[in-house]
């Protein structure tokens, strides 16, 4: 039974939906509230390629320093009030649960020291990878590779990291093929029953490890799923307007992080914490314009509308004309937060006027954009609550996104390429001969998986 049922939407008023504000912010132990008021930068960082061994540990720690120590460097010159610093640690350093508590302690102190000599607050997300996608993990909730992601979490958390998150990937083992042949019904097995179920257990533990640390438990994010889709849509290999079903279902799948005790901030590459926000109140991070050092998308503008923190996605620690790149991140991201919190010191009609801009500038343009405006997100985020279980919100979740953008299209609110069209009845079709039972459900996906890369057992199924 999961630990918060939400029966209705925490945002019923669309004035009340927006940037910097959440109906339940989080207090961190510094001080720092997020959702309290303000949105603040959430910077996001990596290596550059490099193999890591225990031989070229001293040079990955000596990168870390040198990115955190410029990032607060250049956020103390620019007066920044608190950031967020983000790491998503890679393979090595997660099979290697030292090398992760190393890293986190080597950047934490040194922002632990920029808040005591220059009130600069900040705050450090840790994101263990999900090394669960390794074929030769045992199983998704026990084994070797499941140990070692919570002996991450808890050594990171026990080394000064104060938000827990990960990009899981349960049910990615189907999911793929469901992008690859745009099957939409096996997209809402893989996220609204398989990612669903795996999220149930996953969170419990990343909560006790939380409660244990005293730590926060942050959120995750369904970036290998609809991130995915959204990138190969963007390069015309997928119809747009599948990639934005998909971001559609990915709601329900990050919510039951909520439901099991998660409290956010909701990580920055889950383009559907906009849902999880309406839904719950939980503060979220997002990413758009600034992220596209990472990833190209159609989402720049709109993604920022009810943000709390705004992320680059990630860099990596390579030099630019105006720097090392995370700290022109650092730079590129300040300047974003202090325009939309100086509009929000103008009064609300100001912050509503820019939050409406940034919707309205990018959701004509793209499915994707369209199904993260304000008022769509609350209005499915309505029919998503009707239902009990994960799989009937999923489903309808997919029916509800797809009958919006049907009426946009009709309408001309949205532009869609002539030959997409089509796939909205296409997956409406898919959708409806879906069994309302959910046994019944997961035995027809079982027999339908070709590629043999999901394993029922891993799953108990």
């Amino acid at each position: 039974m999961a630990t918060k049922v939400f029966k209705e939407v925490a945002y019923s008023n669309i004035s009340e939906f927006i940037y910097g504000s959440s109906k339940s912010p989080v207090r961190a132990k510094n001080g720092m509230m997020i959702g309290g008021g303000q949105i603040y930068p959430e910077l996001n960082f990596t290596l550059p390629s490099i193999i890591i061994n225990k031989e070229s540990m001293p040079e990955v720690i000596k990168q870390y320093k040198e990115i955190i120590e410029d990032a607060c460097k250049r956020a103390k010159e620019l007066f920044v009030p608190g950031f967020i610093a983000e790491i998503e640690l890679l393979p090595a350093t997660t099979y290697n649960p030292e090398w992760g508590i190393e890293i986190t302690k080597t950047v934490r102190d040194i922002m632990y020291e920029y808040e005591s000599k220059h009130n600069l607050k900040s705050l450090l997300r840790i994101t263990p990878v999900d090394i669960r996608e390794d074929k030769h993990s045992p199983h998704m909730w026990h084994g070797s590779h499941w140990e070692a992601i919570m002996r991450t979490f808890e050594g990171c958390a026990e080394a000064g990291a104060d938000l827990l998150s990960i990009e899981s990937i349960g049910g990615k083992d189907m999911h793929d093929d469901a992008i690859m042949y745009c099957e939409i019904d096996k997209s809402l097995f893989s996220l609204g029953i398989l990612g669903t179920r795996d999220m149930s257990v996953l969170w419990k533990e990343i909560k006790r490890i939380a409660d244990k640390t005293g730590t926060i438990c942050a959120g995750d994010t369904a970036c290998g799923f609809a991130n995915t889709a959204m990138v190969l849509a963007d390069r015309g290999f997928v119809p747009k307007l599948f990639a934005a079903v998909v971001r559609v279902i990915s709601a329900v799948r990050s919510l039951v992080a909520i439901e099991e005790g998660a409290v956010g901030p909701h990580k920055d590459c889950g383009y559907e914490g906009v849902y999880v926000k309406a839904i719950t109140g939980t503060p979220i991070s997002m990413e758009g314009k600034s992220s596209a050092c990472a990833h190209l998308s159609p989402v720049g503008n709109i993604a920022a509308c009810v943000a709390d923190l705004w992320s680059n996605e990630s860099v990596q620690n390579i030099k630019l004309l105006g720097g090392m790149a995370p700290t022109i991140s650092m730079e590129q991201l300040a300047y974003d937060c202090r325009l939309m919190n100086e509009a929000s010191k103008g009064g609300m009609q100001n912050a509503l006027l820019l939050r409406d801009w940034l919707c309205e500038s990018d959701s004509k343009y793209d499915p994707q954009a369209f199904v993260l405006r304000p008022d769509v997100v609350i209005n499915i985020s309505k029919e998503i609550i009707k239902y009990d279980t994960p799989f009937k919100r999923s489903k309808a979740a997919s029916l509800a996104a797809v009958e919006v953008l049907k009426d946009a299209v009709t309408n001309n609110r949205v532009i869609v390429d002539e030959k997409e069209v089509s796939w909205l009845d296409t997956m409406e079709s898919q959708l409806e001969s879906t069994p309302d039972d959910e046994s019944e459900f997961i035995e027809e996906m079982l027999q339908r998986d070709i590629s043999g890369k999901l394993d029922p057992k891993k799953y108990d199924l």
